[in-house]
């Protein structure tokens, strides 16, 4: 699930592929709040994975939120 994540964070939201890895933070991959709610909105859209804004910027590290994304994803 994190390369998913790796590719829609640098293909639909520009972030820098050499800032995303799983210990990065938020801030260090250098997104906004408003980049945390496109991804939010992209991963319902494009993957069914339902995941708030808040719980995007509660997650520690890019590599939390994969694993997130893939809990979501198995649930649902």
């Amino acid at each position: 699930m994190f390369e998913t994540l790796k590719e829609i964070l640098s293909s639909k939201l520009e972030v820098a592929p050499e800032k995303i890895t799983p210990e990065a933070t938020v801030e260090d991959a250098e997104m906004d709040s408003l980049s945390v709610v496109e991804l939010s909105i992209i991963l319902e859209k494009d993957l069914a994975i339902a995941i708030s804004d808040d719980e995007l910027l509660a997650a520690p590290t890019i590599g939390d939120i994969a694993t997130l994304m893939k809990e979501r994803n198995s649930t649902g």
